[in-house]
């Protein structure tokens, strides 16, 4: 039964460019070795979203700001807290990214802060974060998660990974809330903690390129990993909620390659849904975005009925996994 003791979804905007650019049209593509060139083209994705000149802050702040617009006019509270999901870059160091948040989206009383470390995963693990701030203190009402893709560089291709597409979202958590949020796990490894990594200190930005310590490892030793802490957490997730994978109605993943979602198919027996493959065929990769994107655009499809449970998976190089099960 959904009552006011658990945590749900209240609101989320997504804001997307209106530019799409072909993968082979991007500067770097003409000056991409052989075996990068095929990894491109064997990714799954066609386009990629484009946004000029705008800085990572810049978006999460407009898309924070429209979506608090659309939550005053309903009546409902301004956010308690401010969980800005860390870009892949701050913006400024010694400054504050999430309080520029904060301030440029007018939250004047929520209290800001970045979760940050975990890449890809870094919404999932808001999610709980933000579901736990709540529960933890009766007198918030309301979590707002942000956060915004934008290259490290002017690279967009990030091989042997995915190609990077621009983005940003807003949601808030509140208590009584649909979707609920029924269970979560997640795990980090620090063994990986070095594999990717930009010499930002030695260079300008615009020569910053990211370097992968170790294709191969990328590859074999840590999509090993991956398969056994998915697969694990998978159960114990099911497991807390007292549900079964045959309870569970869709399943739905972040966006890196085409590839992947064949991946994890194979390995869960569990179908991705189909929202993601398009996703990532039209925007690329968008980070931390992916996930909060196709459970959006899964909702607005209104094949979902009360009650269906959906399952999202997430992980990271860095290396981080979680899955959150949600419940309509």
């Amino acid at each position: 039964m959904i009552t006011h003791a658990t945590v749900g979804l209240g609101r989320t905007r997504v804001v997307l460019p209106e530019k799409l650019v072909p993968v082979k049209e991007l500067p770097e593509f003409s000056e991409l070795g052989h075996e990068e060139a095929e990894f491109v083209a064997a990714s799954g994705i066609e386009t990629v979203g484009v946004f000029d000149d705008l800085t990572s802050g810049e978006l999460a702040a407009r898309v924070t700001r429209e979506l608090h617009e659309e939550v005053r006019r309903e009546g409902g509270p301004d956010a308690d807290v401010l969980l800005l999901v860390g870009p892949r870059a701050p913006d400024v160091l010694l400054g504050s990214d999430a309080c520029r948040v904060q301030h440029d989206a007018g939250l004047t009383t929520a209290f800001a802060f970045t979760v940050d470390g975990v890449g890809c995963v870094g919404s999932s693990a808001a999610w709980a974060l933000g579901r736990d701030l709540l529960l933890a203190d009766p007198s918030r009402r309301s979590v707002t998660i942000a956060h915004a893709s934008r290259p490290t560089s002017a690279d967009r291709v990030r091989y042997p990974v995915t190609v990077i597409g621009d983005g940003a979202y807003a949601t808030t958590l509140v208590r009584g809330g649909r979707p609920v949020l029924r269970a979560h796990r997640m795990e980090t490894d620090g063994s990986f903690h070095d594999l990717f990594s930009v010499d930002y200190k030695q260079v300008p930005w615009y020569e910053w390129r990211e370097e992968c310590a170790s294709p191969d490892r990328y590859r074999f030793e840590l999509a090993m990993h991956s398969r056994q802490r998915i697969a694990r957490l998978v159960d114990e997730t099911l497991a807390d909620a007292g549900v079964t994978r045959a309870d569970v109605t869709t399943t739905l993943m972040q966006n890196v390659t085409a590839g992947a979602f064949t991946f994890y198919e194979t390995l869960l027996d569990l179908p991705i849904h189909q929202v993601c493959h398009d996703q990532l065929t039209v925007l690329g990769h968008l980070g931390a975005m992916d996930v909060v994107l196709n459970f959006d655009r899964l909702l607005a499809t209104g094949e979902l009925a009360e009650g269906d449970l959906v399952l999202v998976l997430n992980n990271s190089p860095v290396a981080a996994w979680a899955v959150t099960l949600w419940e309509v």
